[in-house]
């Protein structure tokens, strides 16, 4: 609440009587003291001098206490407390005490840490200290001995080059994450990564929600968190029982705030009243190159304000206010999205860098010893009082009185709800039904020219019901993407809307989509995938990227017209080099099915996957199936990537391989070539990971006379074939089959290349 300079005096004369009290108001606040408005905590200019933390501590804990709290008895000159307060105010000064204390060996252990590697930024782990002690020591309900636990609040670093401050928290907090660990930061093995990764093969490090990768994608990672935590909330609590309620944190910077994802997510996030979300601004005015002032000068909380954010601005140093602050935001539940502008000093403590863009980096090695003395730690490295572990001993028996409670809560609304807690905790265990008795599942298709993305339309319904936890949503074309799932309501508030809905809604806004289906995926619940036209994933590409890397396979990517037979709109959007783009990144499962039932395997295979994200690559315009072939053998060999669509009935002398759109050209044009055999390829990666004798069953090492065809460029295909018809140039406005003939897309042009091999 809001303090005047005069009641402050008042309140510490209460304490103190007539000593002096000028010392204890030696505030710097980064010159501010709380002032509210829009019923939000700011601050007013103070001209005051920074003071020691135990002075700090213990102005916090009589403004902690208030004037009104104390009686106006008095006794030998001094105003008496009443005992309850006066204990109240005992306590917050012993936790006052400890935070800071542990705020100031967290920067320490940034500090030995990033010195050993000489590698590393120290910036926001000495800068955002007191927000860390915060969370982990006051305000974030988490168990540590249960890093998967439903309902544990989430942390999100988005600002993921300082690392340390997660680190060194994580293990402050009494997390499996040791001091040996944190001195092998940014070392090979090691569970310190430069930037925190999301648990994969490559590290496991407990309590890391999330692989944010590039600025701002973690502020977008949060809404996706926030998203799954109101749809869980809404399909599983019942009136009788509350088992989701937890808020999401993410912690970010300047840069987070520049990068334009940041505020398509941030509108999304107030039009959709995700109030369990809290952003904390580490707004020290630096950035790399330079003071923020050199490249931004809005005021990012009118922005807020204006997307209908809940805004508050405070000191990120003072203890009492940052707790405060994050309290409020927590118990504000009025369908506003929580931004806390938090003004810190990047790399206080360290007074050669500090409120420098040089305290970006590792620039203040040289000067950590005297940093650590001039906070008031020993010579010991990696230093961590007896005090701090104790205290946080505290934290852990607080929250794990509040996760045994959950438990109980748990257990009786699982008793009331049996169905319910299955499908909750087969989501959570990613328990689904095997790829290939799913497949069977599925009615087949029909033999009916058909467009893959209306094949998809009926498919998805189909996931739909075998996957209850699946959801998906589109970048504002589901009447062109047609992955609307019916009858399965539309998440979000307002209209038609509900939290339980299955449907999303991300306006035309794919970077932010790509970020939040993450951030869903991370939550660990819920399967989702998103959809625009191909041409616009490159707007989106880092996030799948970063998805591909952290292993996601609760997430996938309908991605429709998929090639210059999209015609008329042009080359602007015709994709020719976008599949193989997608196609280079490592871990990714691009499918692109030539008929309806190579496009069940790709979606069965979508949600079957179990260590990476899938994009499934469909035609806008009507292909022809193949139905010389049994719908379930086509099924079949999609799911191993690769499969011979027409077998040669002489001889083996030529191979033509064919994916997506081009099957049906290749399939013409070797029907009266008895020793051609047609592959079709709907996913090299899939195809790759296939057993060698299947494979050699496949493509044999014997017949080298191999052609390819794509609508797109040919590159890739020269792994496979020695010659390749595809498009290695833009496309041109026109009918789309006219634009296909004239690029070469036809059963004609490819007899007439195959003629021309030796």
């Amino acid at each position: 609440h809001a303090r005047t300079f005069v009641s402050l005096t008042t309140t510490l004369t209460v304490l103190f009587g007539d000593a002096p009290v000028l010392p204890l108001l030696m505030i710097k606040s980064s010159q501010y003291l709380a002032r509210r408005n829009h019923n939000l905590i700011h601050y007013q200019p103070l001209n005051l001098s920074i003071m020691k933390f135990s002075q700090l501590v213990i102005a916090g804990a009589a403004i902690a206490a208030g004037v009104e709290g104390f009686s106006t008895v008095r006794t030998m000159g001094v105003r008496q407390a009443s005992p309850l307060k006066m204990a109240e105010a005992a306590t917050e000064v012993d936790k006052m005490a400890a935070l800071a204390t542990a705020a100031n060996e967290a920067r320490g252990l940034a500090m030995d840490s990033i010195a050993a590697a000489h590698s590393g930024h120290m910036g926001l782990p000495l800068g955002c200290a007191e927000i860390g002690a915060t969370l982990y020591g006051s305000q974030m309900q988490y168990n540590p001995k249960d890093t998967q636990w439903l309902n544990r609040d989430r942390f999100i670093l988005s600002a993921g080059h300082g690392s340390m401050f997660l680190y060194s928290w994580l293990n402050l907090a009494g997390f499996d994450l040791s001091v040996d660990e944190l001195k092998q930061f940014r070392q090979h093995h090691s569970q310190t990564p430069g930037h925190p990764e999301f648990p994969n093969s490559e590290h496991n490090t407990p309590g890391i929600e999330c692989t944010t990768g590039p600025l701002g994608a973690g502020v977008s990672n949060a809404v996706g968190f926030a998203v799954s935590e109101k749809m869980a909330a809404a399909r599983y609590n019942t009136d009788d029982h509350k088992i989701f309620d937890h808020h999401i944190f993410a912690l970010a910077g300047d840069g987070c705030f520049q990068e334009g994802v940041s505020a398509e997510s941030a509108t999304f996030a107030a039009h959709e009243k995700l109030d369990n979300l809290i952003i904390l601004y580490d707004s020290n005015e630096v950035t790399l190159d330079k003071m923020a002032e050199y490249t931004q000068s809005e005021d990012i909380m009118k922005r807020y304000d204006a997307y209908g954010w809940e805004t508050y601005e405070i000191d990120g140093h003072d203890l009492a206010v940052v707790e405060e602050t994050i309290a409020a935001a927590k118990a504000s539940n009025n369908g506003k999205p929580k931004f806390i502008k938090c003004n810190t000093i990047i790399g206080k403590g360290m007074e050669e860098t500090e409120g420098t863009n040089a305290a970006h980096g590792e620039a203040g090695v040289p000067y950590v010893d005297k940093a650590r003395a001039s906070i008031g730690l020993p010579e010991e490295k990696w230093f961590v009082s007896e005090g701090t572990r104790d205290f946080f001993s505290g934290v852990q028996e607080k929250n794990q009185g509040i996760y045994d409670d959950w438990q109980s809560t748990y257990a009786a609304w699982k008793e009331a709800n049996g169905d319910l807690a299955k499908e909750l905790e087969d989501a959570v265990a990613d328990n689904v039904m095997p790829a290939a008795e799913m497949i069977k599942a599925i009615p087949e298709m029909g033999g009916e020219a058909e467009a893959t993305r209306v094949s998809g339309y009926k498919i998805i319904q189909e996931i739909a019901k075998a996957v209850p936890n699946y959801i998906s949503g589109s970048a504002d074309l589901h009447g062109s993407t047609r992955n609307y799932i019916d009858n399965g309501g539309n998440f979000g508030a307002g209209f038609d809307k509900s939290y339980a809905g299955k449907n999303l809604y991300f306006g035309i806004r794919e970077h932010s989509m790509g970020a939040i289906l993450n951030g869903i995926a991370y939550h660990g619940i819920f399967k989702a995938s998103g959809s625009t036209f191909l041409v616009f994933v490159d707007y989106f590409r880092p996030t799948i990227r970063v998805a591909s890397l952290a292993e996601l396979n609760r997430v996938s990517y309908i991605l429709t017209h998929d090639s210059i037979g999209v015609g008329e709109d042009g080359p602007t959007h015709q994709p020719v080099e976008t599949v193989s783009g997608l196609r280079v990144i490592p871990n990714l499962d691009v499918f692109r099915p030539a008929d309806a039932e190579e496009t069940v395997a790709a979606y069965v295979s979508s949600v079957t996957r179990a260590d990476g994200p899938t994009a499934l690559i469909l035609s806008r315009q009507n292909l022809d199936q193949n139905t010389d072939m049994p719908a379930s053998e086509r099924r079949e060999g999609s799911l191993k990537g690769a499969y011979v669509a027409k077998k040669e009935s002489g001889d083996l002398d030529l191979i033509i391989i064919a994916t997506g759109s081009e099957v049906q050209h290749a399939l013409k044009a070797a029907a009266d070539m008895p020793g051609a055999r047609v592959v079709s390829m709907p996913c090299m990666e899939l195809y790759e990971r296939q057993a060698d004798d299947y494979k050699e069953s496949v493509l044999p090492s014997t017949c080298t006379k191999r052609i390819a065809m794509e609508a797109g460029v040919s590159a890739p295909w020269y792994k496979y074939a020695s010659k390749v018809v595809g498009v290695d140039r833009f496309g041109f406005s026109a009918p789309g089959d006219i634009v296909m003939s004239e690029l070469g897309m036809s059963a004609e042009n490819l007899a007439s290349e195959i003629s021309t091999m030796n």
